[in-house]
């Protein structure tokens, strides 16, 4: 597995809900930004060309609030993957103290960009990006997913 592609967060005034912390739906859309940079960064040209993503299931867990003007990063990684199927994961962590606030476990379909149907990926993406899935026992113990 390669290293977590680290991408910075800034709170804004426009990520804070009426409870005066960051809306969920932020974190949500800090988990599609860090991927789609972790692809657009790391992918081949010609692979971006060829493919796009479609998310078929997020899960996010809130661990504890992030607030206006805190520096925060996500950092994302490709774990296990199928023939069509990719999990990500993403922590955002505050930066001053490494605090992880939110985790998220996201499937990815690959998709043909001319057809928009479903369609495996090269064996440069799938060594770049991802491990083999395995059997579902033998997960590692502290993948929470």
């Amino acid at each position: 597995m390669a290293q977590p592609f680290e991408l910075p967060i800034l709170v804004e005034p426009g990520d804070i809900d009426e409870l005066g912390h960051v809306n969920n739906v932020t974190y949500l859309r800090w988990v599609q930004d860090a991927a789609v940079a972790h692809w657009t960064a790391a992918a081949p040209a010609a692979e971006q060309a060829r493919l796009f993503w479609i998310v078929l299931r997020h899960e996010i867990d809130y661990l504890h609030p992030a607030h206006l003007e805190d520096r925060l990063a996500a950092f994302t990684w490709v774990g296990t993957s199928t023939r069509l199927r990719f999990d990500r994961h993403t922590e955002i962590r505050r930066v001053p103290d490494g605090r992880v606030l939110a985790r998220a476990r996201t499937v990815w379909c690959p998709i043909d960009a001319a057809t928009r149907k479903p369609t495996p990926v090269s064996a440069e993406v799938r060594a770049r990006f991802s491990v083999p899935a395995t059997s579902p026992e033998s997960a590692p113990a502290s993948d929470p997913y």
